[in-house]
């Protein structure tokens, strides 16, 4: 089953659990309805790619009206590749927001058990991995480049999530959209990173010339998150391809290094009359 649908020419709902999970907020934007021009056409989600700042705003206000959550409760990062996840609380709200200085540093995924803040990083190739613990609505989120991939960003989620005391098999996940094996070419560099990095079951790649391979991210993520204790049927993967599906997103390896960027989202809106769990 596929767990995005198409929402609007600006978003992909993840509504695999936002039919499940009421006041759940989470998806991923295109590159479709925004005010950006040229590399960046049209809707780039992202300060440091050297898009008009004004511009990003714009179309950051224009994400946020159709999610009916302010731009001034999203928390945004400064992507390094690396595995360093932010415990989120509401004194970081806005961080990252409307600006890049803000952003919180050297930081690669966000968790938190609080309401109506979204949780947002930024993608053009790399695999956005989504988390959602149901009982006690802690929710997560990953940026998982190649680098953070191999690195084990995955399994640092899942060792926030337990020292909470959450069962890694309760905790729900969802492989978003991002370059596929088909399109991702690496060489020996990389493979090796992989092989001492990442004690996966079967290859995920394969020889495609001399030195030359296709890497499926997905699957490593994957197979991470199942050595950690999540359930294979608690995991699942879009179909949709960043470099392939090239009418809904950038790519980084499509465009060649001067794109726009993709936003993966996750928040609760704030419940009415209902406090925020306190039971972790």
């Amino acid at each position: 089953m596929e767990p995005f649908t198409l929402r609007n020419k600006q978003l992909f709902n993840l509504d695999l659990w936002e039919q499940q999970f009421p006041n759940l907020i989470a998806g991923f934007t295109t590159k479709n309805g925004g005010n950006s021009k040229g590399d960046y056409a049209s809707l780039n989600m992202a300060f440091h790619v050297n898009d008009q700042k004004e511009t990003v705003i714009a179309n950051r206000k224009q994400v946020a009206q159709d999610l009916s959550i302010p731009l001034e409760r999203w928390i945004g990062a400064e992507q390094t590749h690396k595995v360093n996840i932010e415990e989120v609380t509401n004194a970081q709200i806005g961080m990252g927001a409307k600006d890049y200085e803000s952003a919180l540093k050297d930081t690669d995924g966000f968790f938190t058990f609080e309401k109506n803040i979204l949780l947002t990083l930024c993608f053009a190739d790399c695999v956005p991995l989504y988390f959602i613990h149901p009982a006690t609505k802690a929710i997560g989120i990953a940026h998982a480049g190649w680098q953070g991939t191999v690195k084990g960003i995955a399994r640092e989620m899942m060792k926030v999530f337990a020292s909470h005391n959450i069962p890694a098999e309760e905790i729900l996940a969802v492989i978003g959209p991002s370059i596929t094996d088909r399109h991702y070419i690496v060489d020996d560099r990389v493979i090796n990173e992989v092989e001492k990095a990442v004690h996966l079951k079967q290859k995920p790649y394969a020889t495609v010339s001399p030195g030359q391979y296709s890497l499926n991210l997905q699957e490593i993520n994957k197979q991470i998150l199942l050595e950690a204790g999540m359930m294979e049927s608690n995991i699942h993967l879009t179909n949709y391809c960043t470099y392939q599906d090239d009418a809904y997103f950038f790519s980084h390896r499509r465009d060649k290094g001067k794109t726009g960027r993709m936003m993966s989202y996750i928040g609760w809106r704030e419940e009415e009359g209902n406090e925020n769990v306190s039971e972790r």
